[in-house]
């Protein structure tokens, strides 16, 4: 482990020396070869399925797991908007004399190596690869059991790309020990490794949080919720609604509760089982006076499923409160014409993403010009929300005087 840690660390210095042209090359060419090994990558992720069923892996994790033709083009497009985003390294973040006359900069530089532990989706690896790559970092990629041929066979275009441009190939490390105490012994190495990002379920963000002697940027779970004001446009509303819990519902950004005005509740909650007929509502008692629910609400977990909790609450401060209580910090919404409910809940709560009459499924790198992410980041220090390009960055001092001396 040590031995190819220090070759991962080594890589750092020639990727310091690699022009944003060739940073976007590389990762076309990324593009490129996964478009040409598709089939071996299909291939590779159908023996993941099946491995994936006959382990009876939860119905989330196996959503996830998923590549068809149609995830390799949205791949595909990440990369290629990843390669034509505008290089962050030398990004002069600020600048200005003092009273001494030296002329102070701000620069960005890369962070130096990343470790990614994530579970479950294939297309993280290409995602972190090319970001970590165009942001002048090396990457340790340690992926899940579950997918690890369809990781493999990724990685094997990563390292193609790189190695026909000339690169190291170290620059992209990926560990193909599946075993927990490799990750055990991973984030004890803080004289290698720069920061750990765990992108994964509770209990692995937890533990890496817990067990790590190097920085972690945290990517938890998305407890994310929705509160629908009495003045909610009433349609609006509703179409939001499925489209949180719905469109992807295995997704981090996909809604887990829906919290209704009481003076709402009695057209609103009867409008929204039926618009969501595939979906278990479990609620509080007083949700039950006004639909029939599937069971109880468990307000603490993350189904990632066809499952939402509902509740009934007085006004914006109820939401609030019940928000502050449970929410993991990822991404909240609130639907309501009320610009003074907005302006409260938007400066009452804390978490990475608040939306204002929009679905919470818009909390993505991609869907905010980052080309692709990281993950969403519930941390509240360095990075917060979808950790693109520049989050991946941290800074240095230039100082340049004129023979200037502290008096």
């Amino acid at each position: 482990m040590v031995e190819l840690l220090k070759k991962v660390r080594n890589s750092v210095n020639i990727l310091s020396s690699l022009t944003p042209v060739v940073k976007e090359k590389v990762i076309l060419d990324m593009a490129k070869f996964l478009d040409s090994f598709r089939a071996e990558i299909l291939l590779a992720n159908d023996n993941d399925i099946k491995a994936a069923k006959l382990a009876n892996l939860p119905f989330a994790m196996i959503e996830r797991l998923k590549l068809d033709n149609k995830k390799i083009d949205a791949m595909i497009s990440s990369l290629e908007m990843t390669a034509a985003l505008k290089d962050p390294v030398g990004r002069v973040i600020d600048g200005w004399i003092n009273a001494d006359g030296l002329k102070i900069e701000k620069i960005a530089i890369p962070i130096g190596v990343i470790c990614v532990i994530y579970e479950s989706r294939p297309n993280v690896t290409t995602e972190v690869a090319s970001l970590c790559f165009k942001s002048g970092n090396a990457v340790i990629l340690k992926g899940g059991k579950e997918a690890f041929n369809s990781n493999k066979a990724i990685v094997k275009v990563i390292k193609t790309a790189l190695k026909n441009n000339g690169v190291d190939e170290n620059a992209v490390t990926f560990i193909e020990s599946t075993e927990r105490s490799v990750t055990e012994e991973l984030i004890k190495y803080d004289n290698f490794i720069d920061v750990i990002i765990p992108r994964g379920g509770e209990s692995l963000v937890r533990f890496v949080s817990e067990n790590s002697r190097i920085p972690v940027i945290k990517h938890d779970k998305g407890l994310c919720h929705i509160f629908v004001d009495e003045s909610a446009d009433f349609d609006e509303a509703l179409a939001i609604c499925k489209n949180a819990k719905t469109q992807n519902p295995s997704a981090c950004n996909a809604v887990e509760t829906v919290l209704v005005h009481k003076n709402t509740a009695a057209k609103f909650l009867p409008a929204l089982r039926k618009n969501l007929q595939s979906v278990k509502i479990y609620g509080s008692k007083k949700a039950q006076d006004f639909i029939k629910l599937d069971g109880e609400a468990d307000f603490e977990r993350e189904y990632l499923d066809f499952a939402l909790n509902i509740d009934v609450v007085s006004g914006v401060d109820e939401a609030i409160s019940h928000i502050l209580k449970f929410s993991s910090h990822h991404s909240e919404a609130i639907l309501s014409q009320n610009e003074r409910n907005i302006e409260k809940f938007l400066n009452s709560l804390d978490s990475a993403c608040l939306y204002v009459n929009a679905s919470t499924r818009f909390s993505d790198g991609f869907q905010f010009g980052f080309g692709a992410e990281i993950g969403i980041s519930t941390n509240k220090l360095h990075a917060r929300g979808p950790v693109g390009l520049n989050e991946l960055t941290t800074y240095k001092y230039i100082v340049r005087g004129n023979g200037q001396i502290r008096k």
